[in-house]
């Protein structure tokens, strides 16, 4: 049975990227963890924990529980990101859980001659989102992912999966995102 980590950066309580997650998640089965990036605790990290992590990390000390999101992150086999579309890419809290992911040592090393190299499981990654427009010539926050996943975490495959134009006038909301349910 697959370990699926499901991380969940959708803020609103009726989030419609949520419902598109929860129907993936429903089909991908397997033993789902979460992680509720609403939390307390997911900010940005400080000069004085900064300075404590990348001494930890020098001497290959993981112990410490600011490395848990890492270690949840590299031993899923499959990650789930719900992240709705906002300002060009996704929520910041999203951002903060990447920076907290990306962890030397335990999703990700260095070869000799200081290319990348991903530690993680994951063979896939699904990247979950809805926009209020429709094709979006920006759309940052799959980009982002989808690189960070390959160059860093060793995900070669990535999947967005997306329900557009749930915001525009005459456009009918309810269709929309069942029809993105059924491609699911």
């Amino acid at each position: 049975m697959d370990k699926v980590l499901f991380v969940d950066s959708c803020i609103r309580s009726d989030s419609r990227t949520k419902r598109l997650a929860a129907k993936l998640l429903e089909r991908i089965g397997g033993s789902v963890s979460s992680i509720d990036l609403k939390e307390p605790g997911v900010v940005p990290l400080s000069r004085i924990e900064l300075e404590k992590r990348e001494s930890l990390i020098a001497s290959r000390d993981y112990s410490d529980p600011m490395f848990d999101y890492a270690k949840a992150f590299a031993a899923a086999d499959v990650i789930v990101i719900a992240a709705p579309y906002w300002d060009l890419s996704f929520p910041s809290v999203l951002k903060v859980f990447i920076e907290r992911t990306a962890v030397r040592g335990i999703t990700f090393t260095y070869t000799d001659d200081g290319v990348p190299v991903g530690l993680t499981r994951a063979k896939k990654l699904y990247y979950v989102t809805t926009m209020g427009a429709e094709g979006l010539p920006y759309d940052f926050g799959f980009g982002y992912v989808k690189a960070i996943s390959s160059m860093y975490f060793g995900i070669r495959d990535t999947e967005l999966i997306t329900a557009e134009g749930l915001d525009l006038d005459g456009n009918d909301t309810e269709k929309i995102l069942s029809a993105a349910e059924k491609k699911i």
